[in-house]
């Protein structure tokens, strides 16, 4: 079916998709809206002769793309260089837990779009931003979304068999670079204990919380205080943690989904000013990623908690 018989309607229906895709390869919800819209511009900006002749206009969209994003993150290695301490993926609320007002599927907000699985999991963002540019998108276009390298040599412009090879050198970082998953209630069972601890600052409790090797990593975006470089061993996040909760009298915590996982935000006088994401490995905590920069806590603002 062409694009004539796809519709409107059918080519819109697309976006949720794309969304997903583009957030996946760039983990900033602000950069794949825009790629999103880059892609349908140069859609609509064809002769609709051109729209006809396209057999599969969600392909066509999908491939397009993907080749956005390719050059958005060719580029945002050296924007990230000049990024104010560490840059993290921008973390996700989940809608079910009463974060979203609307549950229109065509809703603008790009966060809204999103599927949590264990592909948005901010341990796995984090390993998806050690590979090169060319390798996440091969990996995450065929091992996420299941396409054939056939398209997506299509987006990088290299044979079948060069993304084969992208793909599988990217399943190798992957499975260097991940630890054992821990089960759902494992992490929520951990979350919640560093909960109390934090808010009774029992730094023993904490430190036993914490593996000893554990490695807190926070994103200001030099907008707020955060620790410009990641903070390293149990003891000394505990201590971290402790001081902060000294310096924010009133800091309220909350167990909420990021990302698909358990995890922590936490507010002072109901405003969001922290989301935390956890990696639990054998019951000990051995990563917190602290997303403090305001401007990626937008879909965590736009309702009560």
């Amino acid at each position: 079916m062409g694009a004539a018989g796809a519709g409107i309607d059918g080519i819109a229906s697309e976006r949720r998709q794309l969304i997903n895709v583009a957030y996946r390869l760039l983990g900033s919800l602000a950069e794949a809206e825009d790629a999103v819209q880059e892609a349908y511009a140069r859609w609509y900006a064809l002769p609709r002769t051109r729209q006809d002749d396209i057999a599969s206009p969600g392909a066509w969209l999908t491939t397009v793309t993907g080749r956005i994003c390719l050059d958005v993150l060719g580029s945002a290695r050296a924007r990230r260089e000049r990024y104010v301490g560490a840059w993290l993926p921008d973390p996700l609320p989940d809608r079910a837990e009463g974060h979203f007002r609307s549950t229109d599927p065509h809703d603008s907000d790009p966060a809204d779009q999103v599927v949590l699985d264990e592909s948005v999991t901010m341990a796995f963002l984090v390993v998806l931003e050690s590979m090169t540019p060319a390798e996440r998108v091969a990996f995450v276009l065929h091992d996420v979304f299941r396409y054939p390298f056939a398209e997506i040599a299509g987006v990088l412009d290299r044979t079948p068999a060069a993304c084969k090879q992208l793909a599988a050198s990217a399943r190798r970082r992957v499975r260097t670079d991940r630890a054992p998953a821990t089960t759902a209630t494992g992490q929520a069972d951990a979350v919640r204990q560093v909960k109390e601890a934090w808010e009774t600052k029992d730094i023993a409790a904490l430190v036993d919380l914490l593996d000893p090797a554990a490695v807190m990593t926070a994103d200001g975006g030099g907008l707020v205080g955060a620790a410009l470089r990641p903070v390293e061993g149990g003891a000394h996040i505990a201590q971290y943690m402790v001081a902060i909760a000294d310096k924010a009298p009133g800091l309220e915590l909350l167990e909420r989904s990021v990302n698909g996982v358990p995890g922590l935000v936490a507010l002072r006088a109901g405003t969001v000013m922290t989301v935390a994401a956890f990696d639990v490995v054998d019951g000990r905590v051995a990563r917190i990623w602290a997303v403090r920069n305001p401007e990626k806590l937008r879909p965590w603002i736009r309702d009560a908690l």
